[in-house]
């Protein structure tokens, strides 16, 4: 069974202010699949969270055109995706429907098992250490 765990981290200096993003891919064997340490420009908090897990969203998709993966966890510290994007939570801000909605799509189209969970800030630091790359590339 092939299994890749998916950690993201998004976060803006001020809010809004200068905001990044950070993905981290390890497959199985704890061996690192892929990494993204990206500048957004300008972002809230939430803003740069969302657009971290839809830029994992986005590598998925590639990834999967030329490799077999039965199952995806991700792990994202920001319990407001986690949340909204498991339909527990209402989403107020309009900003956010439209990224939540995005995530709706790209995770409707995956052939393989997935879920969506919160971790602790401490257990994401490879995604929080990329983030804070992109920022302090700037």
């Amino acid at each position: 069974m092939s299994r890749l765990k998916i950690y993201t981290d998004g976060g803006s200096r001020g809010n809004p202010g200068p905001a990044g993003i950070g993905v981290y891919v390890v497959n199985e064997r704890r061996e690192p699949v892929f990494k993204q340490s990206l500048f957004i420009g300008r972002a809230t908090n939430n803003e740069a969270e969302y657009k971290a897990f839809l830029a994992s969203l986005e590598w998925l998709q590639g990834y999967l055109k030329t490799t077999a993966i039965d199952e995806v966890k991700w792990f994202l510290d920001s319990k407001l995706v986690v949340e909204q994007v498991n339909k527990n939570w209402k989403i107020k801000e309009d900003r956010l429907k439209e990224f939540v909605k995005l995530a709706w799509k790209l995770l409707s189209s995956l052939e393989c098992k997935y879920q969506i969970s919160h971790v602790r800030r401490v257990d994401n630091q490879e995604a929080d250490g990329l983030v804070n790359q992109a920022l302090d590339a700037i």
